[in-house]
């Protein structure tokens, strides 16, 4: 008998080791597109989800304050750097998975699930190719300490969809769009050929899942005949935990569907 998506979604969740978990999600990814493109999609289903992603034993997770920096100008620096996001693109293939089960209960339209199964397999492929880049540089995922903070935003928005897709995509993942070009920057300095097309990849397609996440967020609003800017706000300052760090990539984010009087007004110094 064939799984549910929410059920796939859980069996992810609770596969601890890395390359473990991205195989997975690739194949649920692979087996809802191929029901999805034969016209005959898998239901939705009920599942319920734990509190917390399986992790593996490595690497250590640490307090935010407490993760060594690094300097990205030497080799093990570039190595922090990729070890780091490999720790970013690992969370956010449960993120995806997550917001697929713990919110299946809410009556969305397929392309919703269609969009996070897309992202959640988009995010699988990433973690490997960093690994890939890690492994070329003699390190790997584990190697070093992690942010424990990054399942923080999950653990907010729980009980709140609008929150979830207004924290994860359109406040970190759009992080992610102001800060990558620095890094494939640091990447083409040294030479590093694999990181930077890794980069560039990553780059490309983040701008979907923030895309998505103010695609389904506009929609609910609308469904509730709410503002969007002022709910963004609200949920923001309500969960978002600091202001947010310009500079701002600002066509990236026009791209994806982020007009600056969302973000701006949210900003370091920003008059409230």
């Amino acid at each position: 008998m064939s799984l549910t998506l929410a059920e796939m979604a859980v069996e992810v969740l609770c596969t601890a080791d890395g390359h473990e978990k991205t195989a997975l999600s690739r194949r649920h990814a692979a087996t809802w597109q191929a029901a999805r493109a034969k016209g005959a999609p898998l239901p939705v289903g009920r599942a319920t989800p734990p509190d917390r992603p399986a992790r593996p034993a490595q690497p250590a997770l640490l307090d935010p304050r407490d993760v060594p920096r690094r300097r990205p100008g030497s080799a093990q620096g570039r190595i922090a750097m990729l070890h780091a996001v490999a720790h970013i693109e690992l969370n956010a293939v449960d993120l995806h998975w997550d917001i697929i089960a713990r919110f299946a209960e809410t009556p969305m339209p397929m392309g919703f699930y269609d969009d996070w199964v897309k992202s959640a397999d988009e995010e699988s492929k990433h973690f490997n190719l960093i690994c890939d880049c890690l492994a070329g540089m003699g390190s790997h995922y584990g190697a070093l300490p992690a942010h424990a903070g990054m399942w923080r935003a999950a653990e907010d928005t729980a009980h709140d969809l609008m929150g979830r897709l207004a924290v994860v995509p359109m406040v970190l993942e759009a992080r992610g769009l102001d800060v990558t070009p620095g890094m494939i920057a640091i990447f083409e300095r040294a030479g590093e050929a694999r990181a930077v097309e890794a980069m560039q990849v990553i780059y490309s397609e983040e701008v979907h899942h923030v895309a998505y996440g103010s695609k389904w967020f506009h929609f609910l609003c609308g469904r509730h005949n709410l503002d969007p800017r002022e709910v963004f706000h609200d949920l923001v300052r309500r969960y978002f935990h600091g202001a947010l760090k310009p500079p701002f990539n600002e066509e990236k984010r026009a791209e994806a569907g982020l007009p600056p009087d969302f973000y701006w007004p949210l900003a370091e110094g920003a008059a409230t």
